[in-house]
């Protein structure tokens, strides 16, 4: 990663680049940076991205780079974001119609079913910044479906295809039956530890060129090392 500095105030360091074009940037991540500028005013992905083409193109003024969606704060893994504002319109589309793919490994505690279809509905809390489940009719439709890729010492490691983007899904749909995320010191009983939820893959269509691309990442580090067998098949 290289150090940029921004308008000559803010040093960062740059996300790693893992594809890029007139109207596409692909990204990876790093757990515990936000996706896009919040009340912490910690470095996050959108302002570091910007930065970042401000520089390489010495591009004069604002730097448009659209926010086409998000990963939890604790999360890490592959982001997609738009060059363009017709680029953003046209993935947007993409994700309404079900042809942005987004698929997500995990490691959960316990001992989930080899592989589930889960659909809930989930309600927000905006004080807490906390989700929940709730019954029918109430809060928002929300549809996963997963497979268990291997177990170990008490937890599994878990491929998910997440069919809709609700704030904090994955986390909530696993927690409330009793499989919390590893690390997660908000629905489970981590204790500031590294959240095991990364962004593996991300498939879509090129918006103008109408190409099928997909980018990919594997997580590294504890606790997902402990499944290093399992990730090298992926």
């Amino acid at each position: 990663m290289a150090a940029l500095r921004d308008d000559g105030e803010v040093a960062a360091m740059t996300p790693p680049i893992l594809y890029e074009d007139n109207h596409l940037l692909a990204a990876i991540k790093p757990h515990m940076v936000p996706s896009q500028a919040d009340a912490s005013g910690d470095p996050d992905m959108l302002t570091l991205l910007k930065a970042y083409i401000k520089e390489k193109y010495q591009k004069p003024g604002e730097v448009y780079l659209g926010l086409v969606h998000r990963l939890d704060r604790p999360a890490g893994g592959v982001m997609v974001f738009a060059r363009t504002s017709k680029a953003a319109a046209r993935l947007a589309a993409q994700m309404q119609e079900g042809r942005f793919q987004k698929t997500y490994l995990a490691v959960v505690t316990g001992n989930p079913p080899p592989a589930g279809d889960w659909e809930d509905n989930l309600l927000k809390d905006e004080k807490s910044n906390t989700v929940r489940v709730v019954p029918p009719g109430k809060g928002k439709r929300a549809h996963l479906a997963f497979r268990v890729l291997g177990r170990r010492e008490g937890m599994a490691l878990c491929r998910i295809r997440l069919f809709t983007g609700r704030p904090h899904q994955i986390r909530v749909q696993f927690a409330s039956r009793g499989f919390a995320l590893y690390g997660d010191a908000r629905y489970g009983r981590g204790e500031g530890e590294h959240l095991a939820l990364f962004s593996q893959k991300i498939e879509l269509e090129h918006p103008t060129k109408k190409i099928p691309l997909v980018f990919s990442k594997i997580p590294e580090g504890e606790p997902f090392s402990i499944f290093a067998r399992e990730l090298a098949r992926l």
